[in-house]
């Protein structure tokens, strides 16, 4: 992606994620932070403490904001949004995640822009979208899971609605949406010239992936109740069973294949023509592998079944998964500069994986990045000690 010049907005999660994975590919991504807090992402999250006491950006920040630029500026001066421009005459892509309006407001939004240059594609990531009732509203990602009704299909039967601690809102709905919005948008500006505003709305994104429950909504007996679904615990070929030791073994043996081969190994052979349509067996079918799961430890499971090829896998915890030979293998795991995180989750054959630069610091790149669109040293000055940069 070099060649991209991509202007972000965007502070903490959903859009510092999405435009890593562009600065990840070689894309030149300029991370544009107010004169005051910035992102507060920086003082933020595990580690942040010990961080900031070591005069350090915390983990959650450095995690996020490798290869990319940072420039300070204060937008709610005249001559801050003049900076904005000059900068976004000469971009392609935009990503803000303000409450609509905001950009508007401030000078700088779509329509400014795209004045100026039509090939611009700019992506607003929010909770609920440009338009509608609630798109003025605040929320995060409990709100946005809670909004689309995935939120209550998860936990047990008879329990409150599990949070999960992968922020599935951000992450699918802010993050990888906004990428499939914004290169279909650049492959569009690059065959016509005409760019495009992107309205990415997190809940929306939930909803319209929400592919299993939204079918089983047209069905006759309609959605199932927490933990009782198909994919959610009624059936025994796709459930999660405790081990001797207090551990648990996932289990996703949904073709009759890998369901026969489980009963098998199990020593449960008559159950493997157990009708997954009916309640009462699948019922009885689950009971009899949580007695033999039970038996033993996680250790025998992982050694006696997982080389069956059943789908059956060890639950692991994180900081056993990234120690894992399969994910060594892919080489997803890398330290920098004391700190874990993962490369990016893809790989392609013919452009390897470029060099990683550390997040930036506050600014770091503001006389850079402003001499790249012609700002003289004189006139840097100048921004400086208005406070503008």
């Amino acid at each position: 992606m070099a060649g991209l010049r991509v202007l972000d907005l965007t502070r903490l999660l959903p859009g510092p994620m999405a435009t890593l994975h562009l600065a990840d590919q070689g894309a030149e991504v300029i991370k544009i932070e107010d004169t005051g807090l910035g992102d507060y992402a920086r003082t933020m999250g595990p580690g942040a403490a010990q961080a900031s006491a070591e005069g350090k950006d915390s983990p959650f920040f450095r995690m996020l904001n490798r290869n990319k630029k940072s420039l300070r500026l204060d937008l709610k001066q005249p001559a801050g949004v003049q900076v904005f421009l000059r900068l976004a005459a000469e971009a392609d892509v935009i990503f803000e995640s303000f409450r609509p309006g905001v950009v508007d407001r401030l000078g700088i939004g779509y329509e400014a822009v795209r004045a100026i240059n039509p090939r611009i594609v700019y992506c607003a990531i929010t909770g609920y979208g440009q338009t509608g009732p609630w798109a003025h509203y605040a929320g995060h990602d409990i709100n946005f899971i809670a909004m689309s009704g995935l939120l209550d299909q998860i936990g047990t039967p008879g329990s409150a609605p599990a949070m999960p601690d992968f922020q599935i809102g951000d992450l699918l709905g802010g993050c990888l949406t906004s990428l499939v919005g914004v290169l279909t948008a650049v492959m569009g500006a690059k065959a016509t010239g005409r760019g495009s505003h992107v309205d990415v709305a997190m809940a929306d994104a939930i909803l319209a992936h929400s592919v299993f429950p939204l079918l089983a909504t047209q069905t006759p007996d309609g959605l199932a109740p927490r933990g009782e679904g198909e994919m959610t615990g009624a059936s025994p070929g796709y459930a999660v069973y405790p081990t001797a030791d207090d551990r648990y073994l996932a289990v996703g043996a949904i073709e009759s294949k890998f369901w026969q081969t489980l009963c098998t190994a199990l020593g449960l052979p008559e159950l493997a023509t157990t009708d997954m349509t009916n309640a009462a067996e699948m019922k009885h079918a689950r009971e009899a592998l949580a007695m033999v799961i039970k038996t033993q430890p996680l250790a025998y499971w992982k050694k006696t079944l997982v080389p069956l090829d059943c789908c059956v896998t060890p639950v692991l915890r994180l900081d056993e998964a990234v120690n894992h030979p399969q994910f060594i293998a892919r080489q997803i795991i890398v330290n920098e500069t004391g700190l874990t995180q993962c490369a990016p989750p893809f790989k392609l054959s013919h452009w390897p994986q470029t060099e990683r630069r550390p997040a930036a610091t506050a600014g770091a790149d503001s006389a850079a990045v402003l001499q790249a669109v012609g700002y003289s040293a004189d006139e840097i000055e100048t921004l400086r000690r208005d406070g503008v940069i």
